[in-house]
């Protein structure tokens, strides 16, 4: 009996995750109506995805991710009335976050100014003022965010956030080739800037 007990405790508990889509349901019906409240519960539930995938994105940028975080979720607002459940709300939102961050990034390649990131990236792997190479104490997280953005995006992309590479080329506006050769390339840096641990 015990042994039963124990292999159910493993199996999903399928009637709770009903409960749970048919909340997110309803709760998304009701902010899609302007409910203010609903959509405040929707943005507690999934605020931190949204700023975890923008930020790697934008390579960290604390401001600056808060900042598209907030812009994610006004158009999530804006855009909710039209809403028509062909896929989760959660896979909606989070495809909505990942263009509004590479909106950013397309309209930064675009400006005059330089956003510093290629600068930090140099500086990675150097030896600090006390001998040490900061390679050794930098995590995977500062890593990526040291990339140049487009091998940044294209790696996100594709490591983290699982897109195909047609995807990812008709969202930054390359070819297939290219956007293999940038997560070629954030890879390569990758491994190098960490000393080959990845």
């Amino acid at each position: 009996m015990t042994m039963l007990t124990a292999v159910t405790d493993y199996l999903p508990d399928t009637a709770a995750a009903a409960d749970d889509t048919l909340d997110e349901r309803a709760t998304v019906g009701a902010a899609a109506r302007g409910e203010v409240a609903a959509f405040e519960a929707l943005y507690r539930r999934h605020a931190g995805r949204v700023h975890g995938v923008i930020a790697r994105l934008v390579g960290g940028h604390g401001a600056r991710a808060e900042d598209l975080t907030q812009e994610a979720f006004v158009r999530a607002w804006q855009a909710l009335p039209a809403f028509r459940f062909e896929s989760a709300f959660s896979t909606w939102l989070h495809r909505l976050a990942v263009n509004t961050a590479l909106m950013e990034l397309r309209s930064r390649r675009s400006r005059p100014q330089d956003d510093g990131d290629e600068d930090v990236f140099e500086l990675i792997g150097s030896a600090d003022s006390a001998g040490h190479t900061t390679a050794l104490s930098m995590d995977l997280e500062r890593a990526v965010a040291s990339l140049p953005p487009r091998a940044r995006a294209v790696l996100v992309l594709y490591d983290v956030e699982g897109w195909k590479h047609e995807e990812i080329a008709a969202e930054l506006g390359m070819a297939v080739g290219s956007s293999k050769a940038q997560l070629h390339r954030a890879r390569g840096l990758l491994r190098a800037r960490l000393g080959g641990a990845i």
